[in-house]
């Protein structure tokens, strides 16, 4: 464990005044709250500031920078790399902050950087509304807006921050700050896929989609030896799908439940995960050429509760699960690399990992490819490889790491640049500026320069500031 502590005088200082909780290695509380989703993030920070305002944050800010401190900003605390928490340096841990305003006549949302998707998609859809939001409900709605936004949803309503009207941010000397179209434009911009480069996040407005509040949705598992041919019906079939269809291949192990044959529990299977948001019985046809394809063993495509197909896959990873991620862009999923995606995905590492294969297209490709940061409107399909694990040993880590790379590798052939940030996993400065492209990184380096010079918010997918001289390093 690290040895970095603070004087007691110093953290008494934040503590006036500071409505929150803060939380030091020897507090009641601590070895708790410095847990975060991942459990491969197993970090002992100097200081835990669980903020409960705006206010809070911008103390906890000022304190980080005036004690020349590393700071982690958590939401959600779902970072795959395990940004939200750090060795010897500052959580400022948002996720007491909660409050949500939902108007359901403008179809608007304003809501605080600590909410779960769980919670938000609880709120707004007491009003038959919705917004793309994270695959896991326990995802929280900030690093999911600022740094992908990609969703069952996405088809029909966008990217989450293509549905984004403002943000007010804390600046890393103190400020806060609105953005949108109307006022802080440029930084309005960056926001949208940059990540938290720039500042922290406090509240989002959103605007909302009509959606639920039910759907028509839900999981069909077939057997092993459907996945190619699943595959290139769904690459073929998605091309001029609806708007409306929601969807994903997935390579996965069935799990241990009643519904389940007891023959099959653990056993590979390749799913198909479908989100229809129109008419149910239309939805039923649209569906129907695909379950003639899959001849699913499991069938649980039905009129559910939007927010019960949100909670699908949470089962699949828990808090403290060990995990470790690879994902791409393709412009088109040939033949070779279904072969791939297929061959990877029935040999998966352990039962926990899979991999989710997307297609992207409808509502993403009518916005605007500099419109915002986050870009390539115009790509077909995502694929995720989600090495997931429970056991603590090297070994099992070894593997399942090699299982990822292995399939990043074979299949870099057929994928393309522009995937977004937190897709980017643990690659650094290039991958970051693969990310993007010259013109735009050039941009963003720009308002990095001018909200964020000396690399206070760096423990993310970093944009590093042009300036030559700079306090943190």
């Amino acid at each position: 464990m690290p040895e970095h502590t603070l004087v007691a005088a110093v953290v008494d200082d934040l503590a006036s005044g500071f409505g929150g909780t803060l939380l030091q290695p020897a507090d009641e509380g601590y070895d708790e709250a410095r847990k975060v989703w991942n459990g491969l993030s197993d970090r002992h920070p100097a200081l835990i500031a669980h903020c409960s305002s705006a206010k809070d944050v911008i103390a906890a800010v000022n304190f980080a920078r005036d004690n020349d401190l590393l700071v982690s900003v958590r939401g959600g605390g779902h970072s795959a790399p395990g940004y939200a928490t750090c060795d010897g340096g500052i959580v400022i841990d948002l996720s007491p902050m909660k409050a949500i305003e939902v108007d359901p006549d403008a179809r608007t949302a304003r809501a605080d950087a600590g909410l779960t998707w769980g919670e938000f998609d609880a709120a707004t859809q007491e009003h038959g509304l919705a917004i793309t939001g994270g695959r896991f409900s326990t995802t929280g709605i900030a690093g999911l807006t600022l740094g992908s936004g990609s969703g069952w949803l996405e088809r029909k309503c966008g990217l989450t921050a293509d549905n984004l009207l403002s943000v007010d941010l804390v600046t890393a000397d103190g400020e806060m700050l609105t953005a949108s179209e109307d006022e802080n434009s440029d930084l309005f911009w960056g926001v949208r896929g940059g990540g938290g480069n720039f500042g922290i996040v406090t509240s989002f407005t959103y605007s909302l989609c009509k959606v639920g509040p039910l759907v028509y949705g839900g999981l069909m598992a077939s057997l092993p030896e459907r996945a190619g041919d699943i595959l290139r019906f769904m690459r073929d079939y998605m091309a001029d799908a609806p708007e409306d269809l929601g969807a994903a291949v997935a390579f996965v192990s069935a799990p241990p439940e009643p519904f389940v044959p007891a023959e099959m529990h653990f056993k590979p299977v390749v799913g198909v995960v479908i989100c229809w948001t129109g008419d149910h019985a239309e939805g039923e046809r649209v569906v129907a050429p695909i379950r003639e394809v899959a001849q699913p063993v499991l069938d649980m495509v039905q009129p559910m509760p939007y927010t019960a197909l949100q909670t699908m896959l949470d089962a699949g990873g828990p808090k403290g699960i060990r995990g470790y991620m690879k994902a791409e862009f393709l412009e088109e999923m040939n033949d070779e690399a279904v072969e791939i995606l297929t061959d990877r995905g029935l040999n998966r590492a352990g039962p926990m990992a899979q991999i989710i294969i997307e297609p992207m297209g409808g509502a993403i490709g009518r916005v605007g490819e500099d419109d915002t940061a986050l870009g390539r409107r115009d790509v077909a399909w995502c694929y995720h490889a989600l090495a997931m694990w429970m056991e603590p040993d090297q070994e099992t880590a070894d593997g399942h790491m090699a299982w990822a790379r292995g399939l990043a590798d074979e299949i870099r052939p057929h994928t393309t640049t522009g995937v977004y940030l937190n897709f980017t996993s643990d690659e650094g400065e290039d991958r970051v500026r693969s990310t993007y492209g010259p013109e735009k990184y050039d941009r963003l380096v720009a308002l990095k320069d001018r909200y964020d010079p000396d690399n206070l918010f760096r423990l993310n997918q970093n944009i590093k500031p042009s300036g030559k001289a700079r306090r943190f390093e």
